[in-house]
């Protein structure tokens, strides 16, 4: 991918917001940057969701030659801290590139940095002190989106937007399907999800927790996700569904293309037996099927 700057093409991807609408709080957004020249639908998105934010934006390029490598391929290696650095003297072009798309965006204060380790360590690295990171699905190749990706999104405790292949449409939030099983992930996906459910003008809720949650000590306390939108002024449309792993991910993509949703909100789900992590079902099949931006939570 080219390093040199180029002006932000407005006619790309622009982020179509309702000027009424606001985020709930400010936010460190990160992005993570493909391509300078021109700038990258993360680059793009990730500017406009840290305007609205009020908040501050870091754009990261990760060197394409490390972009494939999975987190055990590091160990050993450099920690991610002494591989993320301020912009090299060859890189000033493009820090100063970045801090002129955030300012025409509208954002207070931007930095740039790049990367020479893979995703997954970038990401923890960075995930530290960011609330949000959008992503392009295809950064890596399709033979690495499980392992690679997918192991970085599972890794990093930080809420991952997802954008689909060559997206190059508007970006718009206003309507929002949400999978929730009663699971961890899934709960934390929609409280990461609150400033982007606060601009929806129509919610959909696929509730597929019918028990509640147990432990060995008794019955823990149960989140009803209705009633905790509602705390926050958002009304769900509701919608339950009986379906294994493996048929939840397909439904929830037919209920976002039926629907002619915006974004889907969905928790993480994987499992680490070992040192490996494995995407459960309907994680994956969201992850290489959805044609929209699907904002993910481990």
């Amino acid at each position: 991918m080219s390093m040199h700057p180029q002006k932000h093409d407005a006619g790309m991807a622009d982020f179509a917001l309702d000027p009424a609408a606001s985020f709930a709080r400010p936010g460190d957004v990160l992005a993570l940057v493909t391509s300078t020249d021109p700038w990258s639908p993360a680059a793009v998105a990730g500017s406009a969701i840290a305007a609205r934010w009020g908040g501050n934006l870091t754009g990261c390029f990760i060197e394409p030659s490390a972009r494939m490598l999975r987190d055990s391929e590091g160990e050993g290696g450099p920690a991610a801290p002494g591989r993320l650095a301020e912009p090299h003297a060859d890189d000033v072009d493009a820090f100063a590139a970045f801090g002129s798309l955030a300012r025409q965006s509208g954002v207070a204060a931007a930095t740039w940095t790049t990367s020479g380790v893979g995703v997954a360590q970038t990401l923890r690295h960075l995930g530290a002190w960011h609330d949000l990171a959008v992503i392009e699905r295809d950064m890596v190749a399709q033979s690495g989106l499980l392992d690679v990706l997918g192991e970085a999104i599972l890794g990093c405790q930080l809420a991952c937007l997802i954008l689909p292949p060559r997206w190059n449409r508007e970006i718009r939030f206003e309507r929002v399907v949400i999978g929730c099983n009663g699971s961890l992930e899934s709960i934390r996906a929609i409280h990461a999800a609150m400033p982007f459910l606060r601009m929806a003008k129509q919610v959909t809720l696929i509730d597929g927790d019918v028990r509640g949650s147990r432990n060995a000590y008794g019955r823990l306390p149960h989140f009803d996700p209705f009633v905790y939108l509602l705390r926050h002024h958002i009304t769900a449309r509701p919608q339950y569904i009986r379906a294994s792993s493996d048929l939840a991910g397909d439904l929830l993509l037919k209920e976002a293309r039926d629907g002619q949703v915006d974004l889907l909100v969905m928790g993480a789900y994987g499992q680490s037996p070992t040192r490996e992590r494995f995407f459960g079902g309907a994680t994956r099949q969201v992850l290489e099927g959805a044609d929209i931006p699907v904002l993910m939570r481990h």
